[in-house]
């Protein structure tokens, strides 16, 4: 666990790695695949905020929408900003009427779409419960799909203290899944399970932590060379069609550096994820210069140990001069089981979510 608050912490190492991968990316190269990160409402611009200040979204376009003009004054420079819903709310919010968050998207309809035209992957962010971040999501979720892009979502369950937005919570959730291809959600409860004496804005970007790892990681795989490339085509087919998909970064250094790698993708105390039985998994590995053929098959090997026998799996790996003795490895898997993770093909087999809060997680089951 104590690698997620060191990697959360990272800032300044991150912002040195990702400016140096921004001299390399053209922004406005006509061929070049539209990445976007979109934050909803106020839990969603902060998310943008702390993901832009630790710089892991370089070459990747971030937007913040919200009905409050005040909240939109705070985000950083350099994010589209989006006010939705200006007739209905004059700016002013919505005031933790979820009706109100979705009505205020509808109305910016077009302006929705005019920012997200030509998106081919779009992370979307918004703690579930409140307004505007509850209510518009699904709608900005349906315009994305509309544009053609994949569609994944992080949100945050509230926590259990905050009565009043639990089922608004659990009905935004449950809206959302009709649209988006993959939900994953981050119980705030959690965080005060595993992290209780950790400084609160640190606590939170453990969370982001989650959402930080997926951009980078894609980013990463598709736009920087390797060995055996894996591109944009690979990461939709294994994203896309609303199965239950998991993408999880993991890295380790050392002697034990093979087996810290997979231990460190595979696990995250904020989630739980079962990996036995999955039906596919796209993996990229990138290692030092001293990488063997051999430390790349065994990590395959293990990641994919427990998926079904048939299960359909590309790899792709790249030597990075800058990793000594260490590895990084990107993972997709779909067909998973998590309480935390929903797809949207759920709802085709009668699928549904319930909050149980003795276990203080979210489980799935049949209606």
């Amino acid at each position: 666990m104590k690698f997620l608050v060191d990697d959360a912490l990272k800032d300044s190492d991150r912002k040195a790695d990702d400016l140096r991968r921004e001299k390399d990316l053209d922004m406005n190269s006509p061929d070049r695949l539209r990445l976007v990160v979109l934050g909803a409402g106020g839990g969603g611009g902060n998310t943008i905020n702390r993901l832009s200040r630790i710089g892991v979204t370089k070459g990747v376009e971030m937007i913040a929408c919200n009905t409050d003009a005040q909240d939109l004054k705070k985000i950083d420079q350099g994010i589209t900003k989006v006010l939705i819903g200006q007739k209905l709310t004059r700016g002013l919010g919505a005031g933790g009427f979820v009706e109100v968050g979705e009505r205020a998207a509808e109305e910016s309809k077009q302006d929705l779409e005019k920012v997200l035209a030509g998106t081919d992957l779009v992370f979307m962010t918004a703690g579930m419960g409140g307004g505007t971040g509850t209510g518009s999501l699904p709608v900005i979720a349906e315009v994305a799909k509309d544009a053609g892009a994949i569609v994944v979502a992080f949100v945050t369950f509230p926590f259990l203290m905050e009565r009043s937005r639990l089922d608004k919570a659990r009905q935004g959730i449950d809206n959302l899944r009709k649209v988006a291809d993959t939900i994953i959600i981050v119980d705030n409860n959690l965080l005060v399970k595993y992290f209780a004496n950790l400084a609160i804005d640190k606590a939170f970007m453990v969370a982001d932590e989650i959402v930080s790892r997926a951009i980078k990681g894609i980013t990463d795989t598709i736009y920087e060379p390797s060995l055996i490339n894996l591109d944009f085509a690979d990461i939709k087919s294994v994203l896309g069609g609303g199965k239950i998909s998991m993408i999880s970064v993991g890295d380790g250094e050392g002697p034990e550096k093979v087996n810290l790698a997979v231990k460190n993708t595979l696990s995250h105390p904020l989630l739980d994820v079962d990996y036995k039985g999955a039906t596919g998994a796209l993996i990229h590995i990138s290692g030092g210069e001293d990488m063997t053929i051999g430390d790349t098959n065994k990590i395959g090997e293990m990641l994919t140990k427990e998926m079904d026998n048939n299960a359909n799996v590309t790899w792709g790996a790249r030597v990075n001069k800058n990793l000594k003795d260490k590895f990084e490895v990107i993972c997709i898997m779909t067909g998973v089981k998590s309480p935390h993770i929903l797809g949207s093909s759920l709802r085709d087999v009668g699928g549904a979510y319930v909050y149980t809060q003795e276990v203080d997680h979210w489980g799935i089951g049949g209606i």
